[in-house]
């Protein structure tokens, strides 16, 4: 994983095998794919047709175990500033299977 070094000190979404989205500055990583990340926002996503508003929980400085992580993505950040998170809907990500 050694491309992640052009990650730290960007923005990333990670998006972890039991399907929870994570946010933040990528602020190191190991070899195996453990990651630190500061200023963490978790979104806990509104199903379509819900009244309820998507949920952003703040995590601050949060390290995700390597073997937990499925992807990992940079961040735009301007594009992000621009969204309305609490209208977007979306269905639950499953979990990973390891066969």
């Amino acid at each position: 994983m050694s491309n992640l070094q052009t990650f730290v000190n960007k923005t990333v979404t990670i998006i972890t095998s039991d399907g929870r989205t994570l946010t933040g500055k990528l602020m190191g990583h190991d070899q195996t794919t453990n990651l630190i990340l500061s200023r963490t926002i978790e979104r806990i996503f509104a199903t379509p047709g819900s009244e309820e508003a998507t949920q952003q929980v703040e995590h601050g400085l949060y390290l995700i175990r390597g073997d937990n992580v499925a992807i990992c993505g940079l961040v735009d950040e301007q594009l992000e500033a621009g969204i309305d998170w609490s209208a977007v809907r979306a269905e639950p990500l499953g979990g990973m299977k390891h066969v």
